[in-house]
């Protein structure tokens, strides 16, 4: 008989061999593991890629963070969420990589726990997403009018003009609606709301790689090299005709850019556990919360 974990696990899949380093791959806010499907066939060529999803996000239910209507949480929060996934997985160590919120939990993991996190990639990221109050009060909209009002704005976040008419940006807008819930979303603002890592960047010494896109309006530039420069020794890289979603807008630079981070820093944690005997195989290596 089987047990479900003492921790709540958020939804995830896992692709490539079973036996190859384990990568986590972490979204955005708004976005769902989806976010890294233009990344996906190169990473898991040689990596156990494990993407999750975000609580009320994809598969994630909101209830992974508690009881409540208007569950809230933080950035270590969700980090927790992170390792517990990892551990029943069998993962020791693994590589790391995080668009912006994403991006956030990882640079929490290398700061707080630099003994899991065997190197680091912060996707259009920051150390402090702005001001709280703008956090607090799109959660509160979020809370009380639901999901349309950021969803119409979402495009011109994430895309620069010249490609928020495209069909990969119409999907992603369009899942907004679908698949987030307004109390995860909102949660995630509240998780942004409070978050500042600031003072804690000199604490990373995983080798990191810093991606910004030179047209994103939630983290511009300066968010990206106020990383590079308080992580040691981080790689900033700036992409032009880029925004909020850089890997979505320039997959080819962003795929080049972690696979040579990930060849010039490789690791051998241990890989994501196989089902074990009289488990149901998931599809496609798919697992979902408790």
């Amino acid at each position: 008989m089987t047990h479900p974990p003492a921790t709540p696990l958020p939804h995830h899949t896992a692709d490539g061999p079973e036996d190859a380093p384990p990568l986590l791959l972490g979204p955005s806010l708004g976005t769902s593991l989806a976010v890294w499907d233009p990344q996906l066939p190169s990473l898991a060529r040689h990596h156990r890629v494990i993407r999750w999803d975000l609580p009320g996000h994809g598969g994630t239910p909101a209830g992974v963070l508690g009881p409540g209507s208007a569950p809230t949480t933080t950035v270590p929060g969700l980090a927790r969420l992170v390792l517990g996934l990892a551990d029943a997985l069998g993962i020791d160590r693994f590589a790391y990589a995080g668009i912006s919120l994403g991006g956030a939990v990882g640079a929490w993991l290398a700061a707080d726990h630099p003994e899991r996190i065997a190197s680091l990639a912060l996707l259009c990221s920051s150390a402090r997403f702005g001001e709280p109050a703008g956090w607090h009060e799109r959660a509160a909209l979020v809370r009380e009018a639901g999901l349309g009002p950021v969803a119409d704005a979402a495009a011109s976040r994430w895309f620069t003009p010249a490609f928020a008419g495209s069909p990969q940006a119409r999907t992603l807008v369009a899942a907004v609606r679908r698949s987030v819930t307004p109390a995860g979303y909102a949660a995630c603002c509240d998780a942004l709301a409070a978050y500042d890592l600031r003072a804690g960047l000199a604490r990373i010494t995983a080798p990191t790689l810093v991606v910004a896109g030179r047209d994103d309006p939630a983290t511009p530039p300066a968010h990206g090299r106020e990383l590079a420069d308080g992580i040691t020794d981080a790689r900033l890289l700036e992409l032009c005709g880029a925004a909020h979603l850089a890997n979505v807008e320039r997959p080819d630079p962003v795929r080049d850019a972690l696979l040579g981070h990930l060849a010039t820093h490789p690791h051998h944690g241990s890989p994501a556990a196989a089902p074990g005997p009289g488990a149901p195989a998931p599809h496609p290596a798919e697992g979902t919360a408790q």
